[in-house]
């Protein structure tokens, strides 16, 4: 990481990296069909998890891509920190891990998992999906994040900062990767029931 970013920026580096351990301790030892494993009928396995992630990242990162260059185009350079307002702050909030009753949501059609992925595409995707946000906020370090808006692909009529937006893509990682370390914790157990 460039040690000339911001400490706001650093710290969305950080949160990327403490992601990348936790994804570690999910998948270390894992074989292929213990990624399809699931806890109960109509819950996420570790597999699906990840691919809900790596589809949600790119959704995401896509919808911010226009905004951001029209933003290069027009020269706006960042004149304060990479933080959401006190909305955006709610919303990522409302992302952290464990969901509780009041931030259990379905999520859109668009990024539900597919049944199919084996765990080492699953893998793969979201590496790569968790590599390209970390790449976005270092090509674009130097804009104005927390000004440039775009929509939300999810909710319509909504927007966000970039800002927001990036914190937000962290928090939902935690926040699936913590429901595979469940799953993974409650596959332990069964396998040592057997």
């Amino acid at each position: 990481m460039n040690g000339s970013l911001a400490a706001d920026l650093r710290n969305l580096h950080a949160q990327l990296d403490a992601i990348d351990q936790e994804l570690q301790i999910v998948i270390a030892g894992l074989r292929e069909e213990e990624g399809d494993w699931q806890p109960q009928p109509g819950s996420w396995s570790i597999s699906e998890c990840l691919d809900h992630l790596a589809t949600g990242n790119r959704v995401y990162l896509e919808a911010m891509r226009e905004p951001i260059r029209r933003a290069r185009v027009l020269g706006r350079q960042r004149s304060r920190p990479a933080l959401p307002g006190l909305i955006g702050r709610l919303f990522v909030l409302s992302f952290e891990p464990p969901p509780t009753w009041l931030t259990r949501r379905t999520s859109p059609r668009i990024i539900r998992p597919r049944k199919t992925r084996s765990l080492g595409d699953t893998l793969a995707d979201f590496v790569d999906s968790h590599q390209a946000i970390r790449a976005f906020l270092l090509a674009h370090a130097d804009l104005d994040l927390a000004r440039i808006r775009f929509p939300n692909p999810f909710v319509r009529g909504i927007r966000f900062s970039i800002a927001t937006g990036l914190h937000l893509l962290a928090a939902h990682e935690r926040r699936h990767l913590w429901q595979a370390l469940q799953v993974r914790r409650r596959l332990q157990e069964n396998e040592g029931r057997s």
